[in-house]
């Protein structure tokens, strides 16, 4: 599958001190996220293959991470994690039930609803078990992780959420349900690793999405 949205710059500062890192555009569009804040920090790094790609893309930014935080332990998300801790030492952020296969074994460890200033780690498993979002109020965005995903790549009309797809997610129903949690935070802004990004209108869209007409309750174990 390829990435359809149109707008594959190599880094494109999607707000001040926000760039959206791509590092592959073949057969899959994979992305980082840097962040000029007062902390600098890294969000996910890649895949192993695209590990060069992601040191010149920081490079350009001009911003050396202080911290590095995995969303999850995907390969997709944690495979430039030693070339980035080679390079800038960074802090490193690994959810509690992530399992890495690094040389570099990671600085801490992160739960649900943990402070990583100014974002909050809401564990949303389903795509995986260790799977988060981060969510950062007063700025008014957040990190999906792969708890959802941009609609046009599955070639729906961009600036919409969907689920990732069953084919790459351990529990799809606990997926849907998990999102759930990120209703409880405000934010416009939406970033996402596959497909376009939701810019505006993120939490209104990601309710429509979740609280479908006629929904039920989830009936559990």
């Amino acid at each position: 599958m390829t990435d359809r949205s149109d707008t594959c710059r190599p880094v494109t500062e999607i707000s001040e001190g926000v760039y959206d890192l791509t590092l592959t555009r073949e057969p899959a569009r994979y992305r980082a996220y840097l962040f000029d804040w007062d902390i600098p920090t890294l969000v996910d790094c890649g895949p192993a293959e695209a590990s060069d790609t992601l040191l010149d893309r920081i490079a350009t930014c001009d911003v050396a991470p202080e911290r590095l935080i995995l969303t999850h332990a995907d390969h997709d998300h944690v495979g430039g994690f030693d070339e980035v801790v080679d390079r800038y030492d960074p802090t490193t952020w690994v959810p509690e039930q992530s399992c890495l296969e690094t040389e570099h074994d990671p600085d801490r460890r992160y739960g649900h609803e943990d402070q990583l200033e100014p974002f909050t780690a809401v564990h949303v498993p389903g795509h995986t078990d260790d799977n988060y979002a981060l969510v950062a109020p007063e700025h008014n965005l957040a990190i999906m992780g792969d708890a959802l995903i941009g609609a046009d790549w599955r070639g729906l009309p961009a600036g919409y959420f969907v689920l990732v797809e069953g084919v790459y997610s351990d529990d799809l129903r606990a997926a849907e349900r998990n999102a759930e949690r990120l209703q409880d935070y405000a934010f416009d802004v939406g970033l996402v690793f596959h497909g376009s990004s939701v810019l505006e209108d993120a939490r209104e869209k990601l309710d429509a999405y979740l609280d479908f007409p006629n929904k039920g309750d989830w009936v559990t174990d």
